[in-house]
């Protein structure tokens, strides 16, 4: 608990320098749009090549396994619990798309990768890549379908050829053949990929100096920002204690536990902007969990220690 909690603080510095800058428009308004695109289409992939840039076991298969079973799982159940919050809440038509949004999909991709290659290094980017290969479908998939409720604004394309799918099933053929990349790219790779890390915590800090004044009030009177923050940071994660029933190692079932409670995606702003929903709500969605996750946590590893 001391070592992990020293990391946390490690990383939440990292966001007060992201903050800092911010907010002393060191960097400006542009910020978080150049951060995004450069931790989505530069670092992480090179982050997830290097991670799979491993001998292939059957061990390592069955971990695959579990993992895609937890992660499907997981993802199944929020949104039967996003579909009843929705129904029984008294939002806007714009509000209500986002609202799911916020409770099923969590920040897995930036703050996510930081978080778990700050506890368990590497180990824990390859079964956090794993992790993550039904969630990025999903999030281009249901996600979108979430704002548009038609299948025909979904760009089947952009599902396959995003990013993270890509860089994930290119890193999977490499994991399942014997062959490994060149040592001076792999280390490339790596250098470029744990970037990722403090830029991503860099990106949160920056997201929550967006926040103004005049946001406060409506930010501390909505009851739904806050519902749906405690639903993503604490009742979605709590749902795999199943899970921990089976013999499945400490560290796989941590990072789906501490995965599965991350804050809420900030492509829930984007898709708001682009496809007609409350922008704002959005914004302030992911701000009030990210800004909780600093306590979450912390609180969702003790449990794993008291379960361990």
């Amino acid at each position: 608990m001391e070592g992990f909690i020293q990391e946390m603080l490690q990383l939440y510095l990292i966001a007060m320098v992201g903050f800092a800058v911010r907010k002393t428009k060191i960097l400006n308004e542009e910020t978080n749009y150049v951060l995004t695109q450069l931790i989505l289409y530069i670092t992480l992939p090179a982050l997830i090549l290097f991670s799979l840039n491993i001998t292939f076991s059957i061990d390592l298969l069955k971990d695959f396994l579990w993992l895609v079973l937890m992660s499907a799982y997981i993802l199944l159940l929020s949104i039967f619990l996003a579909i009843w919050m929705r129904k029984r809440s008294q939002l806007s038509k714009d509000k209500k798309s986002v609202y799911e949004g916020l409770i099923i999909f969590g920040n897995q991709g930036y703050i996510g990768y930081a978080v778990i290659f700050s506890i368990f290094g590497e180990q824990g980017i390859v079964y956090l890549t794993m992790f993550n290969i039904v969630y990025f479908i999903l999030i281009w998939t249901y996600g979108i379908y979430l704002f548009t409720r038609d299948t025909v604004a979904i760009e089947w394309k952009k599902i396959f050829l995003n990013p993270g799918v890509l860089s994930t099933t290119i890193g999977l053929i490499f994991f399942l053949l014997p062959i490994s990349l060149p040592v001076m790219l792999a280390n490339t790779l790596e250098s470029v990929g744990k970037m990722t890390i403090p830029l991503s915590m860099i990106l949160i800090g920056s997201l929550v100096a967006n926040v103004t004044y005049k946001d406060i009030p409506f930010l501390l009177k909505n009851k739904y920002l806050w519902k749906s923050a405690i639903a993503k940071l604490l009742f979605i994660p709590l749902l795999l204690l199943p899970f921990a029933a089976f013999s499945i190692p400490f560290s796989l079932f941590a990072v789906a536990f501490l995965v599965a409670g991350m804050p809420s995606a900030p492509t829930m702003s984007l898709y708001a902007q682009k496809f007609g929903g409350d922008t704002l709500f959005a914004s302030l969605g992911v701000l009030v969990s990210s800004l909780l996750c600093a306590f979450s946590i912390p609180l969702l590893y003790f449990i794993l220690h008291l379960l361990y």
